[in-house]
């Protein structure tokens, strides 16, 4: 015989038993209180289900036994498998015998899982509970029986009553994390899963807890956390970390970032509402730090001392903020350091912190018997939270921290914006110089090389211009650096002398007679970068000039410096008939021994040197006071020395910067060859070299 069981009969086998001496009825009993197991008898507890193995011999009061698969009693006579047949003879024994081997197995399960199991009444308290469940919280079982669940488990984020809510939210299952309270007071964390147990008719009777022991997983869960978060050098917070709390430091008093707020609104990050959009007022602000010099302590003593070093710095800034415990010290990564101030009060606050971090650091480190004298440049930005975003923060301060540093080190620096801005109009032009040369938005002013003697245009020098979309035509002093620091120096020079020379021998074409040179000024890193050599020959071939019409300029202090293949790209220049202009001279090494050994024509004085020569002639200036007297005696001396050390040396000078007559005729009295400056006239285009050419050419013999 085979009893069909619906679907919805989810119950354990056990608590179907009766007390011995209770009865059928109450078996068959279909009021809530039955069906929550709330009958009564000696060996039960008021209210709640017996507990297992009571009535292990399957029979249940006056010899009435319950189906183990549908619950229908099956001693009355009135029980009938589904087809409607009779009941075998010997079916009832049968059916005994397979409820207590169903009793069993259950019992086995309960007992002996590995993982606790506990079964609860509808008030939340223990019915009963196997021994791994009470290992976990160190009791007996004896101990735990009629305990209350949150006795055991701690109640936050549970349901007031679980019972209730599980019949009533309809759910049959709830999967939580929590700490079980152990008797020894300690914490053992827990994954437990809580099930609503119904009978045969689908009504609910109990829930079953199964708590599983996930300690020792938190615990890996927390390290490996703590390892994401952390330096593992320092112990300090990493980039992660300082990034997820400026995030949180960023946060408006709605929740959102600057950001956020700006794309929901439309708005620019720092723009003011108004009414729920007005900023809270707090402010956050970033001391972001770098060693100086930390890469020679790297090279010198090996990067365990550095290690060492780097362990040393971070116990002093931990020490230093010390007693706030809003600030947070983190190691951005090498020797970078940044502190976070949240809820800011001001700049003040940022600045008097870099303050006492770099006294903090000035004094020695002794470290593995080295004793180390280190500094720090400090980059300090603080703002408003409703002016900023996280990544903006740190980018200001990021560059506030390189200013640091150019500005001297040791040091800190505040964000300035208009600082700001002005790098970032560089990082812009720095990013578009080679496509700037692609589009061909350069081109090439010419300022004539006059002579002194005879007031003859020798030559010109070439000028390049960058005519720029936005910012119109810039100066080479707004962009050269740029092309330097970035290698764009290499191409634009290149297309600068080809163009130069070109434009030279179109004026040779026109005035055979006057062979006017060109002059190109050549950056260090031409030589370095490029085969300077090669290019200057494929500029001359290319064009036709000959090689004497071309001057090439280059600075004193990237002539003298160290090595020998500036030496030998001019050497080979030189030889090839290029004429050799130092430029700027006196202002560089001013190496005067070095001089007589370079392959050198032409000695440009630097514009400083003429600044004097502003002043009256010497016999129109008697009146003048000492001071301003010795001042213009001495720049004219010193360019008088010059001039006669060049000639001496078989070299001509050109002076820069003549803005008068009296300036030039003072220069021409101290032996100076040729001048150039807005007296004779301002740099232009290439036609306005012509036209001076040929306002001096010699007027046609009508004879």
């Amino acid at each position: 015989m085979r009893h069909e069981q619906p679907q919805h009969h989810r119950h354990l086998i056990f608590p179907i038993l009766r007390p011995a001496n209770g009865s059928a009825a109450a078996a068959l009993d279909d009021s809530p209180d039955a069906a929550a197991g709330t009958g009564t008898g000696a060996d039960a507890t008021p209210g709640t289900p017996p507990a297992p193995g009571s009535g292990s011999d399957g029979a249940v009061g006056a010899g009435v036994v319950l189906c183990p698969t549908c619950s229908t009693p099956l001693a009355d006579g009135t029980h009938r498998p589904s087809d409607g047949t009779d009941p075998a003879p010997g079916n009832t024994d049968r059916l005994l015998a397979a409820l207590s081997a169903s009793e069993s197995r259950f019992r086995a399960a309960f007992c002996d899982a590995g993982i606790g199991m506990a079964l609860i009444d509808p008030d939340d308290r223990i019915i009963e509970v196997n021994p791994a469940f009470a290992t976990l919280v160190g009791c007996g079982v004896g101990d735990l029986i009629h305990a209350h669940i949150r006795d055991i488990i701690d109640s936050e984020g549970m349901p007031d009553r679980l019972f209730p809510e599980l019949v009533r939210n309809d759910r049959e299952r709830l999967r939580v994390e929590k700490q079980l309270k152990h008797r020894e007071g300690r914490t053992v964390w827990s994954k437990v899963t809580i099930s609503l147990i119904r009978d045969g008719a689908g009504r609910p009777l109990y829930t079953l807890a199964m708590v599983e022991d996930i300690t020792e997983q938190r615990r890996l869960g927390d390290r490996l956390e703590y390892q994401a978060l952390h330096d593992p050098l320092t112990r300090l917070p990493n980039r992660t970390f300082f990034f997820e709390r400026l995030d949180a430091a960023c946060l408006t008093a709605g929740g959102t970032t600057a950001a956020e707020l700006a794309e929901s609104t439309g708005t620019a990050p720092g723009a003011t509402g108004t009414g729920a959009e007005r900023p809270d007022g707090r402010r956050v602000g970033v001391c972001y730090l770098d060693l100086d010099g930390f890469a020679a302590i790297n090279e010198t003593l090996g990067h365990h001392i550095g290690d060492q070093l780097l362990i040393a710095v971070a116990s002093r800034l931990r020490r230093g903020v010390s007693d706030h415990s809003s600030h947070l010290v983190a190691r951005m990564g090498g020797d970078e350091f940044a502190v976070l101030v949240a809820d800011s009060r001001g700049s003040d606050q940022l600045t008097e912190l870099a303050a006492r971090i770099l006294e903090a650091l000035e004094h020695p480190f002794d470290v593995a018997g080295h004793r180390l004298v280190v500094t720090a440049s400090v980059g300090v930005v603080e703002r408003s939270v409703h002016e900023t975003t996280p990544a903006d923060l740190v980018k200001d301060a990021d560059s506030t921290l390189y200013w640091s540093k150019a500005d001297g080190r040791a040091r800190w620096t505040l964000y300035d914006p208009d600082r700001g801005a002005h790098q970032l109009t560089r990082q812009l032009l720095a990013t578009a110089l080679r496509p700037a040369l692609e589009r061909g938005e350069f081109t090439i002013e010419y300022q004539p090389l006059v002579g002194l003697a005879d007031g003859a245009v020798h030559g010109a020098e070439a000028l390049v211009r960058w005519r720029h979309p936005c910012y119109g035509t810039l100066s080479p002093d707004r962009f050269i650096p740029l092309a330097e620091e970035s290698g764009a120096i290499v191409p634009l020079g290149k297309w600068v002398l080809e163009e130069s020379c070109r434009q030279a021998q179109r004026w040779l074409t026109e005035f055979p007679d006057t062979e006017t040179f060109v002059s190109v000024n050549l950056a260090a890193r031409q030589i370095w970068d490029s085969d300077v050599v090669a290019d200057v020959a494929q500029a001359l071939d290319s064009t036709g000039l000959p090689a004497r019409l071309l001057q090439l300029e280059i600075t004193e202090s990237a002539l003298l410096g160290p090595g020998g293949r500036p030496l030998q790209a001019l050497q080979a220049l030189a030889d090839m008939g290029v004429r050799i202009a130092i430029d700027d001279f006196g202002t560089g090494y001013s190496n005067l021994a070095y001089l007589s050994r370079l392959p050198v024509h032409v000695l440009k004085l630097d514009g400083t040197f003429i600044e004097g020569f502003r002043d009256p002639s010497p016999a129109g200036r008697a009146d003048l006071p000492g001071a301003g007297f010795r001042r213009s005696d001495a720049d004219e001396q010193i360019v008088g020395a010059m001039v006669q050390l060049a000639h001496t040396l078989g070299l001509t000078v050109t002076a820069e910067g003549i803005e008068s007559a009296a300036q030039a005729e003072r220069l021409r009295l101290t032996g100076c060859d040729t001048a150039q400056g807005w007296y004779f006239a301002k740099p232009g285009e290439a036609e306005h070299v012509a036209a001076i050419l040929r306002e001096s050419r010699p007027a046609p013999d009508k004879r």
